[in-house]
């Protein structure tokens, strides 16, 4: 998107002398407005790339965290963290079976 007009040449835009032309002090006013509005839309148009990118940065981050296979656990390794677990509660209150 090429625009055609900035704020500095908007503002330096000289127009000619009619016997019948407008109220100049209008046209500055109207132009004052159309200034503004370039302003807001640059500044609305930079933070909208901001989140764009962000958004982009987010979505390629989620990807590779889901093509990262998880580490498979196995029944071994459920019954080892239960263990693990039964010792750090219970200490050695557990019973021991008897051999």
């Amino acid at each position: 998107m090429e625009l055609k007009l900035d704020t500095k040449t908007i503002l330096e835009k000289e127009f000619k002398q009619a016997i019948r032309g407008y109220k100049q002090e209008e046209v500055d006013w109207f132009l004052d407005d159309v200034i503004q509005d370039y302003e807001t839309f640059k500044k609305e148009i930079a933070r909208l790339q901001e989140e764009n990118t962000r958004l982009k940065s987010e979505v390629n981050s989620s990807q590779r965290r889901s093509q990262t296979p998880a580490p498979q656990t196995t029944n071994i390794d459920i019954i080892q963290r239960i263990a693990n677990l039964e010792r750090e509660v219970f200490g050695d209150k557990l019973v021991q079976p008897e051999e």
